[in-house]
């Protein structure tokens, strides 16, 4: 295992923030690939599945100038950190242990959290195993809780456990990130360079074993090992005291309708529907900036 950062490709390099720093972190037999940017109280912005931290270029470019650090990893499997070989490594327990450790590597206090997708309950439940780091919650198309009864896994998380055919698919044919176009309210919001960059960490058969195995972390049972780790989660939000926000794509085909479910859990928090689909952080970052100055304010 080597400390070399992997190089960026100067075509990304161009699209992210100027003026921000890289590095690998140990968080537990896996390097982390983390980005930085800014100086003063600590903002955590942690994507979902299958994209990695670029996803939030926009929101810290909104940001620039703020007296704030923030601070963008690469979930572990994804973007530029160490990519497990064995599927059955990418649990929420496991993501959570990973990013909990960089949590405590980095010696964070008073910490605001923003997190997308998995990225949501990873992060929760990080925070929920060391009470009283964070200080304030930005949630975005994310879920915090286990299924409802009654849930129905959606079609694509229902295809992920299709034999033989979710492994050609998603391991063979570079699926979901050759689509993510397809879950935005601006499908042009995903195009060109943006999609290709999305894609480059991911390319090869031995790069994209995670997009399969988070898709397959979604509940299907009552006993699925998601489970526990999703009770954690909500009891840790519903008990969350600090100041807190949503913002929202409703026009997400896989979570735009949990937005009112949320809101319930968190009553106290400041809410923003807008009509962006799933990686709402590429349709409307000012949004989301904003929220994030909201939740930090002293």
């Amino acid at each position: 295992m080597t400390d070399v950062l992997p190089s960026l490709p100067e075509w990304i390099a161009r699209q992210l923030p100027q003026g921000g720093t890289r590095n690998l972190v140990d968080v537990g037999g896996h390097r982390m690939h983390v980005m930085e940017w800014g100086a003063g109280p600590p903002v955590l912005l942690v994507h979902g599945n299958p994209t990695w931290g670029f996803l939030y270029r926009k929101v810290v470019a909104a940001l620039r100038g703020e007296p704030l650090r923030l601070i963008v990893p690469d979930l572990i499997g994804l973007g530029f950190s160490d990519k497990p070989q064995r599927g059955d490594e990418h649990q929420l327990a496991s993501h959570s242990r990973w990013l909990g450790n960089l949590l405590d590597d980095l010696g964070l206090e008073g910490l605001v959290f923003v997190g997308q997708d998995w990225g949501g309950p990873i992060g929760l439940h990080a925070l929920a195993e060391r009470p009283g780091l964070a200080r304030g919650l930005v949630l975005l198309n994310t879920v915090v809780s286990p299924p409802r009864p009654g849930f129905r896994p959606a079609f694509f998380h229902r295809l992920a456990r299709v034999p033989v055919l979710s492994d050609a698919l998603f391991r063979g044919l570079a699926f979901p990130q050759s689509v993510l176009h397809r879950v935005q309210g601006d499908p042009a919001s995903i195009s060109g360079d943006v999609a290709r960059a999305y894609r480059f960490p991911l390319a090869g058969w031995r790069n994209n074993v995670a997009p399969l195995a988070l898709a397959r972390m979604v509940p299907n049972t009552p006993t699925h090992p998601s489970m526990e780790p999703l009770r954690r989660v909500q009891a840790f939000v519903e008990g969350f005291a600090g100041p807190s926000a949503i913002v929202w794509g409703d026009r997400d085909p896989l979570l735009g309708r949990v937005r009112r479910w949320i809101q319930k859990l968190l009553p106290q928090a400041r809410v923003t529907a807008t009509q962006a689909g799933h990686f709402l952080q590429e349709e409307v970052p000012d949004e989301i900036a904003d929220a994030v100055r909201f939740v930090a304010r002293p």
